[in-house]
């Protein structure tokens, strides 16, 4: 399956604080910057963290919840399907870090087709991250059948 990089621009109350969060932390590759955004590369597409001082350093944003496979998905989120290797070693690495995971990392829908490792966390913007894989992306990702 070819891709063609996807363009996602999110708010965050401290530019410091997300290119420690999204280049430290999570290790994305840093682009182009200025005082009031920075863009990451977020496997291969671009995500740019704009400053928004009105976040405020605390205060959590209200966001819905919506049931899947019996948990509490967080509306809006955001991230990326990598393959299970890949998935893998970065949950370990978000683990590491991370102090509470929205969904802790393990395996939706089990036996089904459309059977998914996943994970959630926040930034600490409040933004929700989700990062999933499949076994077979190809057939999986857009399965309809699922």
């Amino acid at each position: 399956m070819t891709l063609t990089p996807f363009h996602l621009a999110i708010q965050v109350r401290d530019i410091a604080e997300a290119r420690d969060f999204y280049g430290g932390k999570l290790q994305l590759p840093e682009g182009r910057s200025t005082q009031a955004w920075v863009d990451f590369n977020l496997f291969g597409h671009q995500l740019v963290v704009h400053l928004n001082p009105a976040l405020g350093r605390h205060g959590k944003v209200n966001q819905l919840v919506n049931p899947v496979d019996g948990q509490g998905v967080p509306v809006p989120h955001f991230g990326v399907v990598l393959n299970l290797a890949d998935w893998e070693e970065l949950s370990q690495r978000v683990a590491a870090f991370i102090g509470e995971f929205v969904i802790e990392p393990c395996v939706r829908f089990k036996g089904q087709p459309a059977e998914q490792a996943t994970m959630f966390f926040l930034d600490p913007s409040g933004n929700a991250l989700e990062f999933k894989a499949f076994a077979d992306i190809d057939r999986q990702l857009f399965d309809v059948s699922a």
